[in-house]
C-alpha cells in the first residue's frame, strides 16, 4: 500500500512540473512574440526615411565649404567633388551656406562611406536636398505648413512682451501691434491695466511645430481709457499693402510716426530744464531721447526731404528732414548716416543707425521736432491725419469689418465681462 501511495505521489509531482514547464514555455513564447512584434519607429523627414540610412547631423563651421564637406566621402558613379559641385551649382547656392546652419549626411547602411544624400537646412521651413541615389538631383523644398486662426484678449501686466508670453503668443506680435498703432498709441507709455484683443493667423510646420505669426487680421487696444480698433483694408484693389482704419472708417495713419524707433524706451523726455549728463550743467533739453542698442535702425517719422546730413561736435552724426512749410525733424548721435542732403525720404524709411557720437553717454537717438521754426515736444502735439474715406467707400468698409469686429467684441465680452467697457 505504501509503495502504491509513493508511486501516486511521484506521478502527481511529475504532472505538476510538466504543467508548470508548459506554462513557462508558453509565457516565454508569448513574450518572444511580443518582442518580435515591436518594430523600430519609422522616422521620416526631408522626404527621406531615416531608418534606411546611417544619418550624421552637424552644423556649418567656420571655413566649411560644400567641397570640403564632400571630399571625405565616396560619391556615386565615381565622380569627384569638383564634378559634383558643377552639377549642383545652378540649383544650390554654394556660397550661401552660413556658419551655424544645420546639415545632414545620409550614408549607405552597408557601405558606410558611400554618401547617398545631403540636406542643408536653411531655416525652420526651407531646406535643400541633394539626392545622390540614382541620378544627382537637387530639390529646394519646404516642409508642409498649416495656418490656424485664433482670437485672444488680455490685460497688460508688466510689459506687453511678458503679457504675450503669458498668453502663449509669439513675442513678434509686440512690434506688429506697435506698427499698427504707430500713429495713435505711444507704446513707450503702455501701462498695467491697458488691454488688447487681436485676431491673428499662426503658422505650424507639419501641424505640430509653431513657426510664428503669418498675419494679423484685426486688433483692439484700450490705452489710458481710450479704445482703439484697427482693421486692415484696401480702398483700391491695386493697392499692394493694406492701410489700417478704425471702427468708424477713420484712417489710423498720421502724418508722423509716434517715434523714430520700434519699441524702445525713452531715456530722457523733452524738458525746459535738465541736468546734462556730459556738460554737467542744467539746460533745456529740446528733444526726446530714445535709448536703444548700438546699430538699431532709425526711421524718418514722416515723408520729406533731407535738409542736412553731417556731423557736429554736439550732435554727432545727424540728419535733419523738412516735411513741409510747417514741420521739420532732426535725429542726433547716429553711428551711421544712410541718406544724403537733398534726398527724398518716405515715412518709415531707415535713415541711419543708433549710436553715441557727439555729446552722448550711451547709444540713443535724440529726436527733435520743429513746428513753424520752434522746437516743440511732438508727444504733446495734435498732428494731422490722413484724408478721410468718402461716403461710398465708408459704407463698404463698415459692412466689410462687421464679422471681424464681432469676433473682437465677443472675446472681450467673455474675457472682461464688459466691465467698464465702452465697446459696442
Amino acid at each position: 500500500m505504501k509503495g502504491k501511495l509513493k508511486y501516486l505521489a511521484l506521478a502527481f509531482l511529475s504532472l505538476v512540473l510538466l504543467v508548470s514547464c508548459n506554462s513557462n514555455d508558453k509565457k516565454q513564447t508569448k513574450k518572444a512574440a511580443v518582442q518580435v512584434e515591436k518594430k523600430e519607429p519609422i522616422v521620416k523627414e526631408f522626404g527621406l526615411i531615416f531608418n534606411d540610412f546611417i544619418v550624421h547631423k552637424d552644423t556649418i563651421k567656420s571655413g566649411d565649404t560644400f567641397g570640403t564637406m564632400m571630399q571625405n566621402y565616396i560619391l556615386p558613379d565615381s565622380i569627384n567633388v569638383h564634378q559634383l559641385t558643377e552639377k549642383v551649382r545652378d540649383s544650390f547656392n554654394l556660397r550661401g551656406i552660413k556658419i551655424g546652419k544645420p546639415y545632414l549626411l545620409f550614408f549607405d547602411k552597408k557601405q558606410k562611406d558611400h554618401l547617398k544624400a545631403f540636406v542643408y537646412v536653411k531655416d525652420q521651413i526651407n531646406y535643400t536636398l541633394i539626392d545622390l541615389r540614382d541620378t544627382i538631383a537637387v530639390y529646394n523644398k519646404q516642409k508642409p505648413t498649416s495656418i490656424r486662426k485664433r482670437t485672444i484678449a488680455a490685460e497688460i501686466e508688466g510689459s506687453l512682451s511678458a503679457t504675450l508670453d503669458r498668453e502663449g503668443v509669439s513675442a513678434s506680435l509686440a512690434p506688429r501691434l506697435a506698427g499698427v498703432y504707430a500713429y495713435s498709441i505711444d507704446f513707450f507709455k503702455i501701462q498695467k491695466g491697458d488691454r488688447f484683443a487681436v485676431t491673428l493667423y499662426e503658422k505650424f510646420i507639419e501641424d505640430t511645430i509653431y513657426a510664428g505669426i503669418e498675419r494679423v487680421e484685426s486688433t483692439y487696444f484700450r490705452h489710458r481709457g481710450n479704445d482703439y480698433f484697427a482693421f486692415p483694408y484696401k480702398l483700391k484693389s491695386e493697392q499692394k499693402e493694406y492701410s489700417y482704419y478704425d471702427e468708424l472708417g477713420k484712417g489710423l495713419k498720421s502724418m508722423f510716426l509716434k517715434a523714430p524707433l520700434d519699441y524702445y524706451r525713452i531715456s530722457s523726455a523733452f524738458s525746459g530744464k535738465r541736468f546734462h549728463p556730459v556738460q554737467k550743467r542744467w539746460k533745456a533739453h529740446n528733444g526726446t531721447d530714445y535709448a536703444a542698442p548700438h546699430g538699431t535702425p532709425i526711421k524718418a517719422t514722416a515723408t520729406g526731404v533731407v535738409e542736412k546730413a553731417g556731423y557736429t561736435s554736439g550732435n554727432g552724426n545727424y540728419v535733419k528732414i523738412r516735411h513741409n512749410g510747417t514741420y521739420s525733424t532732426q535725429y542726433l548721435h547716429m553711428s551711421k548716416i544712410l541718406v544724403k542732403r537733398g534726398q527724398h525720404v518716405a515715412q518709415g524709411q531707415i535713415i541711419g543707425k543708433v549710436g553715441s557720437t557727439g555729446l552722448a553717454t550711451g547709444p540713443h537717438v535724440c529726436y527733435r521736432f520743429w513746428k513753424n521754426g520752434i522746437q516743440v515736444d511732438p508727444r504733446r502735439q495734435k498732428l494731422p491725419n490722413t484724408e478721410p474715406m468718402g461716403n461710398a467707400d465708408k459704407e463698404k468698409y463698415l459692412e466689410y469689418i462687421k464679422p471681424y469686429k464681432r469676433e473682437l467684441d465677443s472675446i472681450l465680452a467673455v474675457k472682461f465681462k464688459n466691465n467698464d467697457s465702452n465697446i459696442n
